[in-house]
């Protein structure tokens, strides 16, 4: 379900209802020292984003002096969940919550429509053309571009040659 979202500056976007629905719970918390703790946790896939940026980080809550975290995997087989796991606990253990439990959401699968418009400009930054169903070389920004590889340096990332500027680059597929 896709929600229509003014942005403020008198323009709507359209926004993944489930993204719409993360977002609040984030604002509505009374915990938001812990999800100010979580903002520095990189996926170590995608360094330019945060987990919360990425999508995968749906709820931190406390339980007397538990703090349960809440994560979505963009895939169910992510390698890279055993790391993010081990960052969150080692993260939230530094700011001197040692009791952390982490539960794996399976359902609403993530999507590439929960990354909104910041997240998708850190990708592009960072040398990464962002999900989309026509692929631009996030270098110099042609179409001009062509698939080497279904997989790119991760299982998630297809690997591209733009034919203008001649990088070689990564897509973050769309899921």
């Amino acid at each position: 379900m896709v929600n229509e979202t003014n942005t403020g500056d008198g323009t709507l976007t359209l926004e993944h209802a489930e993204a719409v629905a993360r977002r609040q719970r984030r604002l509505r918390s009374p915990d938001q020292a812990l999800w100010t703790v979580l903002d520095h946790v990189p996926d170590p896939e995608l360094p330019a984003l945060s987990i919360w940026e990425l999508g995968i980080l749906q709820d931190v809550r406390r339980v007397d002096d538990l703090v349960i975290v809440t994560l979505t995997p963009t895939y169910a087989g992510c390698p890279a969940m055993a790391t993010i796991r081990d960052d969150v606990i080692e993260a939230l253990s530094g700011a001197g919550f040692s009791d952390v439990r982490i539960e794996i959401q399976l359902q609403p699968v993530w999507t590439t429509d929960w990354l909104d418009r910041v997240a998708r400009g850190k990708l592009q930054h960072a040398g990464i053309a962002p999900p989309a169903r026509v692929t631009h070389c996030p270098h110099c920004g042609s179409d001009g571009v062509s698939r080497i590889s279904e997989f790119g340096s991760t299982a998630c990332k297809a690997l591209y040659r733009c034919a203008d500027c001649l990088e070689v680059f990564d897509q973050f597929k769309v899921f």
